[in-house]
C-alpha cells in the first residue's frame, strides 16, 4: 500500500508543503505575530517532521506535545480556523487530490483541541 507520503513524492514534496504554507501563514495580519520571536526554520523542520509522519514517511515526529508547544500562544479558534484554510489552500495549490486534502485536514482538525486556548479572546 502506498502512502501519502511516497504517493505525492516523498521529503521534497513535504519540505514544499511547509515553506509555501508557511510564507501564507507568514503574510496575514491575524498570523503573523504569533511567530513574532519563533525560530521559523526550526519550526518549519519540525512541520516538516510532524507533516512526513502524518502523511505516512519514515521519519518520526519526536517534538513536544502539541497543547505544551502551543499553551503560551493563546491561540484563538479563528486564528487556528485560518491557520486550517491556509493549510487546505496550500494542499489544492500542490494538486493534492480532494479525498488526500479531507484525510489530512481530518488529522489536523483532531489536534484543535490541543492547539487552541481554552478561554481565548478573539
Amino acid at each position: 500500500m502506498t502512502t501519502l507520503y511516497d504517493k505525492y513524492g516523498g521529503f521534497s514534496t513535504v519540505n514544499k508543503l511547509v515553506q509555501s504554507f508557511y510564507r501564507k501563514v507568514g503574510e496575514s495580519d491575524s498570523l503573523a505575530p504569533y511567530f513574532i520571536g519563533i525560530d521559523l526554520q526550526r519550526l518549519m523542520d519540525h512541520q516538516n517532521k510532524f507533516f512526513s509522519e502524518i502523511l505516512g514517511g519514515p521519519v518520526e515526529y519526536t517534538g513536544a506535545h502539541l497543547k505544551d508547544i502551543h499553551a503560551r500562544l493563546n491561540i484563538t479558534e479563528e486564528a487556528f480556523s485560518e491557520v486550517a484554510e491556509l493549510l487546505e489552500e496550500t494542499l489544492e495549490d500542490m494538486g493534492v487530490e480532494s479525498t488526500d486534502i479531507e484525510a489530512i485536514m481530518g488529522i489536523v482538525g483532531g489536534t484543535k483541541s490541543d492547539i487552541v486556548a481554552p478561554n481565548a479572546a478573539s
